[in-house]
């Protein structure tokens, strides 16, 4: 970098300096304070938590240690820079993968992987204070990339696999989604190519206006993810996985191998669990739960459903926007107020767009010009 200071020079410096403020007072908020500052009704998974905070500790320090680097040093050509940018890519890399999977929620996924994945990047750092007169930077950064890039690959059908786990055992997604996460790591490819392939102010100071909005945006999916590690159906319901509830199906209905194989068996099993007793109007309501209330492992039940031509999220949907529909005729035909938001949310649902979403499929209209034809 030049080292005449301009403008933009202190531009630099002074974003720079906020962004290891801006990383060091994250880490802590995650690590020292229990959430809901965003999103009050919903508990993030604490692994989540631990894991975002480890990277945004890692941020914090792989900007004190380049503003060191180039405060007392300017030589790109070095084996100090050389191992800063080895540095760079056995820290950044498996924290930010790490909680990207995390995102996933699945305990399954192994992360051995990651660090496995880094330690060609710990080989040329050795061998680059070993062999200071071979320049092995290059290969260091060519890798990284290669790591970035494949692993973007990789998350887009691990989060697509995930949409489709969460569809087939969750009836509200608003705030289950995931994608959000290809988002921080397009951003964080454009982080690290500024920061490792340029030597100027200007790719520097748009790599660190990029990090603010990736700084917020990741604290937003970390504290408005629901964690989904345990399947407990809402207080209200008196219902759980373990203990089944007076609407649960009998032991005998439970055990009937009838249920195994008998769709019509498995179909007013069903009904007298979930549609006679407005089960599916409990918000969050999965297919486990489901399963455990209606008497049938969850595994004939998915069965089920598929041979009907639908799933659970299907199945859930049409029951609450027929509940809706059937609410929204009485009301009017009482000639009493109608307010679809609370409606919708008397009708199962958390997110009114989640619920405007699967009106609009099933109705072949949206809400409201469908509430306009039944007035006239």
């Amino acid at each position: 970098m030049p080292e005449q200071i301009t403008p933009l020079s202190t531009l630099y410096l002074l974003l720079h300096g906020a962004g290891t403020g801006v990383s060091v007072v994250l880490c802590l908020y995650l690590l020292l304070c229990p959430g809901k500052a965003i999103a009050p009704n919903i508990t993030p998974p604490a692994r989540l938590r631990r894991w975002a905070a480890a990277l945004f500790a890692v941020m914090a320090l792989a900007h004190i240690w380049w503003i060191l680097f180039y405060t007392y040093s300017d030589d790109t050509h070095s084996v100090i820079y050389g191992l800063l940018v080895a540095l760079d890519c056995m820290a950044l890399p498996p924290v930010f993968v790490g909680t990207l999977l995390i995102m996933l929620q699945d305990r399954r996924r192994p992360l051995w992987p990651i660090f496995v994945v880094i330690t060609p990047c710990a080989v040329l750092a050795v061998l680059q204070t070993a062999l200071p007169s071979i320049d092995l930077t290059t290969l260091n950064k060519i890798y990284g990339l290669v790591i970035i890039v494949t692993f973007i690959i990789y998350m887009v059908v691990a989060v697509r696999q995930y949409g489709r786990w969460l569809r087939d055992n969750y009836a509200d997604l608003e705030h289950k989604e995931v994608w959000i996460s290809l988002t921080q790591l397009i951003g964080l490819m454009i982080l690290i190519t500024s920061f490792e392939y340029t030597d100027n102010y200007v790719m520097g100071t748009i790599a660190h206006l990029t990090g603010f909005p990736l700084a917020g945006l990741l604290l937003w999916r970390v504290e408005t993810l629901k964690d989904l590690s345990t399947d407990s159906l809402p207080s209200h319901s008196a219902l759980s996985d373990d203990c089944p509830s007076k609407h649960s199906a009998t032991p005998h209905e439970a055990k009937s191998p009838s249920s195994k194989g008998d769709p019509s068996h498995i179909g007013k099993l069903l009904v007298k669990h979930c549609e006679d007793t407005q089960l599916y109007l409990n918000t969050d309501l999965t297919l486990l739960q489901l399963s455990a209330a209606v008497g049938v492992n969850r595994y004939y039940l998915s069965q089920y459903f598929a041979s009907q031509n639908t799933s659970y999220y299907e199945y859930i949907h049409d029951l609450r926007i027929g509940h809706f529909i059937a609410r929204y005729r009485e009301l009017a035909a009482a000639h009493k107020s109608i307010v679809a938001q609370q409606l919708a949310r008397e009708s199962g649902y958390n997110s009114y767009s989640t619920f405007s979403a699967a009106f609009k499929q099933r109705m072949h209209k949206s809400v409201t010009a469908w509430m306009h034809e039944e007035a006239v």
